[in-house]
């Protein structure tokens, strides 16, 4: 938990669960959290400028810097050959028929 909230916040959670009578974990996170809304509620917020970034997306770049791609599209002929020994071999027998 002090990893993601500050000490005072942390502080100040302990100190409610122990007044409430409340020992475990999430209570004292609960109120920890309560308290850091809290002052962020009080403080004014000053909205900050936004980073300016450059994102360029993967795609784009893999195809910009790739030569195109020439390769035949695959087949799935050489699978309908197994649907047919499938299928023979789903077939009930018929009497007197070799299978």
């Amino acid at each position: 938990m002090g990893r993601h909230v500050s000490h005072e916040h942390l502080v100040a959670g302990l100190a409610s669960a122990l007044r409430a009578g409340a020992l475990t974990a999430d209570a004292v996170a609960l109120e920890a959290r309560k308290a850091a809304e809290a002052d962020e509620v009080a403080a004014p917020v000053v909205p900050a400028e936004p980073e300016r970034t450059n994102v360029t997306s993967l795609t784009e770049r893999r195809l910009a810097q790739l030569p195109p791609d020439t390769r035949p599209l695959p087949s799935v002929a050489a699978y309908d050959q197994l649907l047919r020994v499938r299928q023979s071999a789903d077939r009930p027998a018929i009497q007197g028929e070799m299978p």
